[in-house]
């Protein structure tokens, strides 16, 4: 019985602080960076810093300091926004999307009939678009429940109200997300992470990395449209969201072909925008000789990513 009581006050506060005003989430994320810029409370903070650094290597220590200050900033605002979007109506969310660039790319797909993948990656406040395309489409979506019980059950309650088809991260949901795009179906991925096991080697700002295939293999095997969706927060408290087609190369080639073309076209999004993605996955880990970067001397792990960049390098030129 306490611990019933236990779930419900700490679910209760859940639901309560996803009801502050956005201005105010946003708010209080920019205080909680300062401390964390100011005096490194975080390993977060360090990972943040060496992903910066051996993504653009060329950058001034000045510029350095400054976009990983900005980078910080905008993860944890997003982290706000996340509570926010889940705890307020679609309604409200959709009237928080500003603007929408390349809107008839969605539609054009949607008319085709022959199913949509959205490639979504780590990038800005990603959930907020969940309710506008809930307007057009029903999507399914691979979905890893939250430890935590009442965070699983809030996040859950959330996307249940968008109408989404969430299936399990297993062979079962992959087998559904197939079956649903064939029949015209949309589906959405965030490609940007590591496999749990297997996947394929590509290329990422220079660094091979292990890397899911998943969407490549769909996008191949189904003939979906394939386009690339992201956000951007805006000084009106709300978001402008943009969506571009994906190479059609994508459909020619191997997976690994396949997996390539999307992380180039994730590559160039975020050297175009990198304050907005997020930098606090130890995604370059994702290669043997680096496994161990993000636990040693920030020197030592850039050294390695050197030698590791350098011999992809020479790779190619043979």
């Amino acid at each position: 019985m306490t611990q019933h009581t236990s779930t419900s006050t700490s679910y209760r506060l859940i639901k309560l602080i996803s009801r502050q005003p956005i201005q105010l989430g946003r708010f209080f994320a920019k205080l909680l960076a300062a401390l964390f810029n100011t005096f490194q409370l975080s390993k977060i903070s360090k990972i943040i810093g060496l992903n910066l650094r051996i993504a653009f290597p060329h950058l001034s220590e000045q510029e350095h300091q400054r976009l990983k200050k900005q980078a910080i900033q905008n993860e944890i605002t997003s982290y706000f926004e996340f509570l926010s979007i889940w705890g307020t109506s679609n309604k409200k969310n959709i009237q928080r999307i500003l603007h929408v660039s390349g809107e008839h790319y969605f539609h054009e797909a949607l008319a085709a009939k022959k199913g949509v993948v959205l490639i979504l990656p780590h990038f800005g406040t990603w959930e907020v678009m969940n309710a506008w395309l809930s307007q057009h489409t029903q999507m399914t979506i691979l979905y890893k429940p939250v430890k935590n019980p009442d965070a699983d059950r809030f996040v859950r309650d959330a996307r249940s109200r968008e109408q989404a088809n969430l299936v399990p991260t297993d062979e079962s949901g992959v087998r559904q997300i197939f079956k649903a795009l064939k029949q015209g179906g949309t589906t959405a991925i965030l490609p940007d992470h590591t496999p749990d096991h297997g996947g394929e080697m590509v290329n990422y700002f220079g660094i091979p990395l292990a890397s899911s295939s998943l969407s490549a293999k769909m996008i191949q095997k189904t003939k979906a449209a394939a386009l690339l969706l992201y956000t951007k927060r805006n000084d009106q408290d709300g978001f402008d969201m943009v969506i571009e087609p994906i190479n059609p190369q994508i459909y020619q080639g191997t997976a690994e072909d396949g997996t390539l073309i999307i992380h180039q076209s994730l590559e160039q999004l975020i050297r175009r925008y990198p304050e907005h993605y997020h930098w606090s996955y130890k995604r370059f880990s994702a290669n043997k000789a680096l496994k161990k970067i993000y636990d040693i001397d920030e020197k030592e792990a850039l050294e390695k990513v050197d030698e590791v960049r350098n011999q992809a390098m020479q790779q190619q030129n043979i």
